[in-house]
């Protein structure tokens, strides 16, 4: 079990959620990855041989599932795709909601993706990704309708999140019958969300799909970069093997909370480190959070969501290189 090996290790393991580099690595641009899933592969393929990741991720596309609901997506050639307009008008339409197969939209890219790394990177494990069934209500009712629907509308609401939970059930499972060591599971717009109201509203959800298919061999990492800190509970009392917090938190905080048995993964920023700082800035950024969180074991460095295009490759030189010196001196 990977999980067992963070534990054993004595050097400290970095997961960031990276596929953007690998795009522009070979050439492609953000739209035929997210469309074709030999394009995507590559891309994982070019950051997997280049850098010294302990694990392979996928891109972090929150459009795909909305999509396969029959949802509107716009796609741009640089930038990942957006939901666009509202699928689901009022609760009647929620009660005819059918939840697809897994042959709509994007979906078979995206499997696709999946099982080419599976078949083609034997030196580290896959994670899939997909989104969170809070998240991805939101993109078929509109977040801030959905929002007021949890407070007025609870039962209607719970509906949809049973729907979305449903199909998610369905599209993990066949990410894990391709061979997949795991799935990051984003549900950033639960930190919308009071600790109860992500309880209510998420974690009983994402629960639902942790208790189905989490195992010895298959784990579930929780992302949510919109938590503060504030539903922290929440995300623990999912019971997935690990969480992935965003830059809003303070690591350290967030590691004391955390059980000592589920891996904690964060949380360097993104945009304002990765894209907008220097390489200097990145590695000081990186050796310090290292530093912070050394007695930590259950913790992996990572950023705290997903590096965005255009970030420059010495920016991920930096925070590799300070990874290497950090573990040199343990």
């Amino acid at each position: 079990m990977w999980k067992e090996k963070v534990f054993q290790s004595s050097k400290r393991m970095a997961v960031p959620i990276m596929t953007h580099p690998g795009i522009e690595i070979i050439g492609k641009n953000v739209y035929d990855a997210v469309t074709d899933g030999k394009v995507h592969f590559e891309a994982i393929k070019a950051l997997s041989d280049r850098y010294p990741s302990s694990v392979c991720t996928v891109i972090m596309d929150l459009t795909v599932e909305a999509e396969a609901f029959g949802a509107s997506v716009e796609f741009y050639k640089n930038d990942i795709p957006t939901v666009i307009g509202r699928l689901l008008p009022d609760m009647q339409a929620v009660e005819r909601l059918e939840i697809p197969d897994l042959g709509k939209g994007r979906l078979p890219q995206y499997l696709l993706a999946n099982q080419l790394a599976v078949e083609h990177i034997k030196d580290k494990p896959i994670w899939g990704g997909m989104i969170g069934p809070f998240s991805l209500a939101g993109r078929l009712y509109d977040m801030s309708e959905f929002m007021m629907a949890c407070y007025c509308e609870p039962e209607g609401a719970k509906v949809l999140l049973q729907k979305c939970t449903d199909f998610l059930i369905n599209y993990c499972s066949a990410l894990k019958q391709q061979g997949v060591s795991g799935v990051v599971l984003a549900e950033p717009a639960a930190g919308l969300l009071s600790n109860e109201g992500c309880e209510e509203f998420s974690s009983f959800y994402v629960r639902q799909i942790v208790k189905r298919l989490q195992d010895d061999n298959f784990m579930i990492v929780l992302h949510n970069c919109g938590n503060t800190g504030h539903c922290t509970p929440a995300m623990i009392s999912t019971e997935a093997s690990g969480l992935h917090f965003g830059n809003s938190v303070d690591m350290v905080d967030t590691l004391k909370e955390c059980p000592k048995d589920v891996l904690v993964m964060g949380n360097l920023d993104p945009v304002s480190l990765f894209k907008s700082g220097t390489s200097d800035d990145v590695k000081k950024a990186t050796r310090d959070l290292l530093e912070r969180t050394s007695e930590f074991p259950n913790f992996i460095i990572s950023t705290g969501c997903d590096v965005p295009p255009s970030v420059s490759l010495q920016n991920i030189e930096a925070f590799y290189a300070a990874i290497d010196e950090f573990n040199r001196l343990r």
